[in-house]
């Protein structure tokens, strides 16, 4: 994704987890900019809620991670969040932009990240965080949606449905969506924030103390799941 001198890169950023509340777990974080794709998961240390897994289709079993059935990789909490780190930082201190990350997945993160001690390493590897909501919300006032879920905003303005409530088609949906809103400079400094100036204060996470069996090297999960490509990937628009 093109961007301005003036502007930071673009990381547009989402969890699936295994609840809606704040004490939930994270079960998989994905991440992309432009053509560059970051797709992890992690066996939490709670059950899946039984809703959670309705939509997303994760199953934990025997301390193994199922997506509809199927056997995933999986990588402990903190490889996921030092690999995530090391992403941004690869793209140069870039803007983390999501869907209603300001009231979900940046507490949740930000739990995750003081649980592990990483929260210093992810604030300097970032130039902050952009909640896409109320930015959908200030850039299409007067169009008379009815929603500004992503999923609707996607099928609205893009024609297209999508695999939601996986992360990685969400990032890729809402990296095609944020194209077609094109809010303004000023817009987006409005709704800037970093994980310190959210509402709240987020309850240190809850760390597994072993290892679930199955567990990769980092190494040998992380490269396959980082994508660069041509730029004529067109699978965000799916």
């Amino acid at each position: 994704m093109q961007t301005s001198e003036a502007q930071p890169p673009l990381v547009f950023f989402d969890l699936e987890t295994t609840g809606l509340g704040r004490t939930c777990e994270i079960v998989q974080l994905a991440a992309a900019s432009g053509g560059h794709s970051l797709n992890l998961y992690v066996v939490p240390p709670c059950p899946m809620q039984r809703g959670a897994s309705k939509v997303t289709g994760f199953r934990v079993r025997r301390r193994r991670l199922y997506l509809h059935r199927r056997l995933v990789p999986t990588n402990s909490l903190r490889e996921v969040l030092v690999s995530f780190v090391a992403f941004l930082r690869m793209l140069g201190r870039p803007l983390v932009l999501g869907h209603n990350i300001r009231r979900f997945d940046c507490p949740l993160l930000a739990r995750a990240l003081d649980g592990l001690g990483l929260r210093a390493e992810f604030e300097s590897a970032v130039s902050g965080c952009v909640d896409t909501l109320p930015l959908a919300r200030e850039s299409l006032k007067g169009r008379g949606l009815r929603s500004f879920g992503q999923t609707h905003l996607v099928r609205e303005l893009l024609g297209v449905d999508y695999k939601a409530h996986d992360a990685l088609e969400d990032v890729r949906a809402l990296q095609a969506l944020y194209g077609v809103l094109r809010p303004t400079e000023e817009s987006i400094c409005r709704q800037r924030f970093t994980l310190d100036t959210m509402e709240g204060k987020p309850a240190v996470s809850r760390v597994a103390s072993k290892e679930p069996p199955g567990q990769r090297p980092l190494w040998e999960n992380f490269r396959p799941t980082v994508e660069v490509t041509d730029g004529k990937d067109d699978r965000a628009t799916r």
